[in-house]
């Protein structure tokens, strides 16, 4: 059940994520504009959850490998059906990079929408896992070595029923309004990054060389860039999309989408203006490149957010304050902890 919370006078109840991106959709629906969205969601399957040393992949399959155990295939086809009974349309699932690591992908549709979308799907998942006698989680990074758990997710603006990003005059096929979207997506990408990222795990993804960004960027189809502009066939221009390659699956859907949405529309709003497109693999360069980065730790995540003054307007300063108190208590407690690392490199050397 989704619902919108109200308090006992029936105003919105501040502290509602629902409320708050229902707000912010609103505001530029105001401005003649509706924002959708389709979020990849990426996920493990695992024997168990028990934290009793490093989770156990249950199958040893790559990236689109149609070769592995017949229990997780099946499951995975029995997820991606269970949705579709739903009503929830799906467009792609595969094999992701890692072991035990899969993905679904989600047809476009608003915001709003989508939100209340994610949440049934993480709920699905983890539920026919359980039922199969497995685990599934959305943890960001929960194996070292290997990639995380991305939520990439595309982004688009339209308008009287018209995709708002099309230009065919333009060399990138981008309309001016998408130029500023881009903008406004990367002067404000440190700041809204605690909430795209919001755990003290999600930083453990957030690293070089691990297939997701680290650096403040643009591209046109570079999967290193935190922005990416995916490329369109010429008979399909009202697919063009942005492509927000930060969140993780693990991110709250609601404000996250609130936060990208408030981001772009400050650069319309605006008029920013779009730096040049990133070359080559950042991946392969992290270290000698002049581009900003995002914040390596939930700690300069937010401390960064507690200074921006998008994000105080854009959530509202209930949702900030509980927001920070509770991730820096997370924080707090994480950096007190003596973790398996520190124990296995220290206590037998020093």
């Amino acid at each position: 059940m989704f619902c919108d919370i109200s308090t006992v006078d029936g105003a919105p109840f501040e502290g509602c994520p629902r409320n708050r991106l229902r707000r912010i959709l609103d505001d530029a629906h105001d401005e003649g504009y509706t924002f959708f969205v389709a979020p990849e969601l990426e996920f493990f399957y695992f024997d168990s959850l028990e934290p009793v040393g490093p989770p156990h992949p249950v199958d040893l399959g790559s990236y689109f490998d149609l070769g592995t155990d017949s229990v997780v295939g099946r499951l995975r086809r029995d997820t991606v059906r269970t949705l579709e009974e739903m009503g929830i349309p799906v467009e792609h699932a595969q094999h992701e990079d890692a072991p035990g690591q899969h993905e679904i992908d989600l047809r476009y549709t608003d915001a709003l929408t989508m939100a209340d979308t994610v949440m049934t799907v993480r709920h699905v998942v983890k539920e026919l896992a359980r039922q199969a006698r497995i685990a599934a989680s959305f943890m960001p990074k929960p194996l070292a070595g290997v990639q995380g758990s991305g939520m990439h997710t595309h982004l688009s603006l339209w308008r009287d029923d018209t995709n708002a990003f099309v230009d065919d005059t333009d060399p990138y096929g981008l309309s001016p309004l998408a130029h500023q979207f881009i903008a406004g997506l990367l002067t404000h990408a440190k700041e809204i990054t605690a909430i795209t990222n919001q755990w003290v795990n999600s930083y453990k993804r957030l690293v070089p060389g691990n297939e997701a960004p680290v650096h403040v960027s643009w591209a046109r189809n570079n999967r290193s860039a935190l922005v990416r502009v995916p490329t369109v066939k010429k008979t399909k221009v009202n697919s063009t999309r942005l492509e927000y390659r930060a969140p993780d699956s693990a991110a709250n859907p609601y404000l996250c989408f609130a936060v990208i949405l408030a981001a772009g529309m400050a650069g319309i709003r605006g008029g920013y203006e779009l730096p040049a497109e990133a070359a080559g693999n950042l991946f392969a360069h992290a270290e000698d490149s002049d581009l900003d980065m995002l914040p390596t730790s939930l700690k300069e995540a937010t401390d960064t957010m507690a200074g921006s003054e998008l994000l105080h307007e854009t959530l509202g300063e209930h949702l900030v304050e509980w927001f920070l108190r509770n991730k820096r208590a997370e924080w707090a407690a994480y950096a007190e902890t003596v973790t398996p690392f520190e124990l296995d490199r220290y206590l037998p050397l020093l």
